[in-house]
């Protein structure tokens, strides 16, 4: 066997082992697509799961873990809730807050596929009272296929999927990310979640905590927000031995060729 075809056989050994392995590194990057002067958007609170964690539904009257996200942005319940629901899940977050028009922001996670084939997101939308985005279905986003593939390369939300928690009063005294507004004086709503961005429009001509004077321009088809998956595989432990072993038994071969060379001359 030449010292050649051996390093090109460890080599494939090592790919074929990588390939099957099953933790991949998953890079969550986020992008505000809103027009300039429009919507912010806070920390993107996250999981990859099994397809169990239900965050809220349509219609109904939203959680405590939703509202904690909506009405500020927290995820102080969320995780609890998502950890509760599916122990194996990996939940966490794409930080900073409140990015703005042509911000993004990225973090990295590592995930089994196998495990946690599906996605699941929330991230409240401001300014506002409690309107946010998410995925209502837990099953909606599957990342991955069955065989551990990215089926997903991104999501895209627009104006049409910006949810109200129907928590909080609509009251631009007191919403979020408004300068001069006062929180304490929210009023509860007792409403269900529901589908809404024309509100944003009640905004316009107020400035924002990042000093700008806020114009929704927001329409049904506006994009808002993106949400991009890339894809590292992790090699196993035993994927390094075996290379270096490989590596090391090429280096003894060539050497040995290299004597035997030298003996002949």
């Amino acid at each position: 066997m030449s010292t050649r075809f051996l390093l090109a056989s460890l080599v494939l050994s090592s790919l074929t082992i990588t390939a099957q392995a099953a933790p991949v590194q998953v890079k969550v990057t986020v992008e505000n697509l809103s027009p300039v002067n429009s919507v912010a958007i806070a920390p993107l609170r996250l999981g990859f799961h099994s397809g169990t964690f239900d965050a809220f539904n349509i219609g109904q009257t939203a959680g405590a873990e939703i509202i904690a996200i909506a009405e500020g942005g927290s995820d102080a319940l969320w995780n609890p809730a998502f950890q509760a629901a599916d122990p194996t899940a990996v939940v966490g977050s794409v930080l900073p807050a409140g990015i703005i028009h042509g911000e993004t922001s990225s973090a990295t996670f590592m995930v089994d596929p196998s495990v946690n084939r599906y996605f699941s997101f929330a991230a409240m939308v401001v300014p506002s009272n409690d309107f946010f985005i998410g995925n209502d279905d837990p099953t909606e986003y599957e990342l991955f296929d069955a065989t551990g593939n990215l089926k997903l390369t991104s999501i895209t939300q627009k104006s049409r999927d910006i949810w109200d928690a129907g928590s909080e009063v609509h009251d631009p005294l007191a919403a979020a990310f408004i300068s001069g507004a006062t929180n304490g004086n929210r009023a509860n709503q007792n409403s269900v979640v529901a589908f809404n961005f024309a509100e944003f429009s009640a905004y316009n001509g107020l400035t924002t905590a990042r000093g700008y004077t806020f114009d929704s321009q927001l329409t049904a088809d506006s994009d808002v927000y993106k949400i991009s998956f890339e894809v590292t595989p992790v090699p196993e432990p035993e994927t390094y031995a075996l290379l270096l072993a490989g590596l090391g038994l090429v280096g003894l071969m060539a050497r040995r060729r290299n004597l035997k060379t030298i003996h002949i001359s």
